[in-house]
């Protein structure tokens, strides 16, 4: 098994695949002279393959990740001690096109559910959507006794409990109604209960507005203050939402049909080494048959955007992608905050040294595929390829963005591991075999093995397959533990 890894000819750097102990004398190919550590190496940190003096570019990926803070000596431990970020504020963009076209491939089926209008959803769930927070205890009642009422291909009934929908201004509730209207039209769920109190800002009728056509037999609404018992009228709503989607029946579906979001979270030194590059492989993968990918949490695209800017399929979608990250970066500094307070406590532990590390790592999970479009937050995709969407770094908050946004399963890196769900299947991929070991309960698919026996490839080929059998019905270790979660990115003033 590899000790360690020199990820790009440029670096003058190697990260440790396991621990490494002060004194190990290591060969890296294009070294004449063997490095010798100086201190112990965590598994995922960094150490100097060559002396590196103060000021300069320390390097990895080919990109420098922050600058010398001291003088740093051959085999020395790089991390938050000895390097510091190199990002400031907005800057000026140029458009240098880098694009690679992929082969166009032969599209693969799975087995989804496709809708009256058109859609296709991977899975028939009924899904009860609060207008407003005051509601989420009735909401939760009604998900817990409406489970005898699942038949037919029903797979579950789940309430999505937010604290939102009332007391918002501008924007801010903006973002509520365009969530909550993006779940109510998301092709997973069968049948729809959107539940209100009555007296909240964004109430039933409000609420309608955003929505826009929908089909009764399958969205139906209750008002909590308009009932005499809202439980009792909200079950017998459930057992017809239930009659009536508990009819689909899973069905060949092309992959080209398949929307699939991806983020990483709690990431270490190993996400751009083993999963991320996997995911990268497999959105290629997906893209050159026919589907699409969304990669988001703009922050930590912060230091590696110009990467995914010359990527741009045109000028136009260019000037997006420059939009989108200057707009994150004056969202910061509106609020008085730090642009680049990160990586988080987590990261740092797991070998990331700075956002540049971090976000050179994240990036790789958008493979190598043209940039085809940039979404809003909370705007639905309606076009193929790699998407880019604007929402925070957030976990929870993220992937519930995507799965708005129209994402059929969410992909979710992570090296420290997490139990969250978000409102489509979310699958955990381990970037270490430790982590697989000890959360066997949380992670779906392990890419640790990437440093011992398995290749790029196979590891990409395996994963697709698992993502096959998902899309087809096959349940992640969240969906099996009952976790269904949600989140709205809250911006603006509470009355």
């Amino acid at each position: 098994m590899k000790e360690f890894i020199k990820i790009h000819p440029n670096d003058n750097t190697a990260v440790a695949l396991n621990f490494l102990p002060a004194g190990k004398t290591i060969q890296c190919d294009d070294f004449s002279q063997p490095v010798t550590l100086k201190e112990n190496i965590p598994q995922g940190h960094k150490f100097a393959l060559y002396p590196i003096s103060k000021n300069s570019h320390i390097i990895k990926y080919g990109y420098p990740i922050g600058y010398a803070t001291t003088d740093i000596d051959t085999g020395t431990w790089i991390h938050t001690h000895n390097i510091k970020t190199t990002l400031n504020d907005c800057i000026d963009y140029v458009y240098t096109p880098s694009i690679q076209p992929l082969s166009v491939q032969t599209p693969c089926i799975f087995q989804g559910f496709r809708r009256p209008d058109g859609k296709v959803g991977i899975r028939n769930e009924i899904w009860i959507i609060p207008t407003v927070g005051c509601v989420n205890n009735i909401a939760t009642a009604i998900e817990r006794q409406s489970k005898k009422l699942i038949c037919g291909s029903i797979d579950d009934v789940v309430a999505f409990n937010h604290p939102y929908g009332c007391s918002q201004m501008s924007e801010d509730q903006e973002n509520t109604r365009k969530i909550l209207a993006d779940l109510v039209r998301h092709p997973n769920a069968g049948g729809i209960l959107v539940l209100g109190l009555g007296c909240e800002n964004s109430n039933v009728d409000e609420l309608k507005k955003y929505i826009g056509p929908y089909d009764p037999n399958r969205v139906r609404f209750l008002v909590a203050q308009e009932s005499n018992d809202e439980i009792a009228d909200a079950l017998d709503i459930i057992n017809d939402l239930c009659a009536y989607a508990g009819q689909f029946i899973r069905e060949p579906i092309s992959c080209s049909e398949l929307i699939v979001g991806m983020k990483c979270g709690g990431s270490d030194g190993l996400s751009g080494i083993t999963a991320n590059p996997v995911v990268g492989k497999f959105s290629d993968l997906l893209i050159s048959k026919g589907g699409t990918t969304i990669l988001t949490e703009v922050p930590e695209m912060f230091g590696a955007e110009k990467l995914l800017m010359n990527r741009c399929a045109n000028e136009t979608l260019f000037e997006q992608t420059v939009s989108l990250i200057n707009d994150f970066k004056d969202y910061f500094k509106i609020h008085h905050q730090t642009i680049y307070e990160n990586p988080s406590p987590g990261n740092k532990k797991g070998g990331i040294s700075t956002l540049e590390d971090k976000s050179l790592g994240c990036v790789q999970k958008s493979g190598t595929a043209p940039v085809k479009g940039i979404l809003s937050y909370g705007e639905t995709i309606t076009a193929h390829g790699l998407h880019l969407l604007s929402a925070p770094g957030n976990d929870l908050v993220a992937s519930t963005a995507l799965a708005a946004s129209g994402a059929h399963l969410v992909l979710f890196t992570t090296g420290r591991g997490t139990p969250f769900a978000c409102p489509v299947p979310t699958v955990k991929i381990s970037t270490n075999n430790g982590l697989n070991a000890k959360k066997n309960h949380w992670i779906d698919f392990n890419c640790g093995t990437l440093i011992e026996t398995d290749t790029l490839d196979s590891l990409t080929d395996q994963l697709f397959d698992t993502v096959i059998d998902i899309a087809s019905g096959k349940k992640v270790k969240s969906e099996l533990a009952g976790f269904h979660d949600m989140a709205i990115f809250k911006q603006g003033v509470t009355l």
